[in-house]
């Protein structure tokens, strides 16, 4: 059972673990040994999380998000598969502890008369560049 906080745990049975072959550096022994570990977390169906939570872990999680509902992690930073598999369980904890926290709602603010004055003297630059050019009279 993965404790997340004092109201969240996620048991066992939510979780699916595969190993598979890393790549990369690790001469015979990545030929040989499945280190990498594939953490599948059934998200969407899960009893262990609340509706605003599973939509903002969505959010968060982006293309690890299958269509079925499933948080998928992989982790193959080590040559160990018992430190891979807890670092994927940490990724998917530290995943879900940021879905926990409701976003901040954006105050929108108005913009300073300085900063007003500042945009339309800009314009008025720039309008007067763009005036110069132009066609010029060869009578001139």
């Amino acid at each position: 059972m993965l404790r997340i906080n004092d109201k969240i745990a996620i048991e066992d049975w939510e979780i699916t673990e595969q190993f598979v072959r890393a790549s990369g550096p690790g001469g015979q022994n990545v030929n040989k040994v499945a280190t990498a570990v594939e953490l599948r977390f059934e998200a969407a169906n899960s009893p262990s999380l609340p509706g605003p939570v599973k939509s903002r872990l969505k959010r968060l999680a982006g293309r690890r998000w299958t269509n079925e509902g499933a948080l998928i992690i992989q982790c193959d930073e080590t040559r160990s598969q018992a430190r891979n598999r807890d670092i994927a369980r940490d990724r998917l904890v530290e995943l879900i502890r940021k879905s926990l926290t409701p976003p901040k709602r954006r105050i929108p603010t108005r913009p300073t008369l300085g900063s007003k004055k500042r945009r339309l003297k800009a314009k008025k630059v720039r309008g007067e560049v763009k005036a110069m050019r132009g066609k010029v009279d060869p009578q001139d």
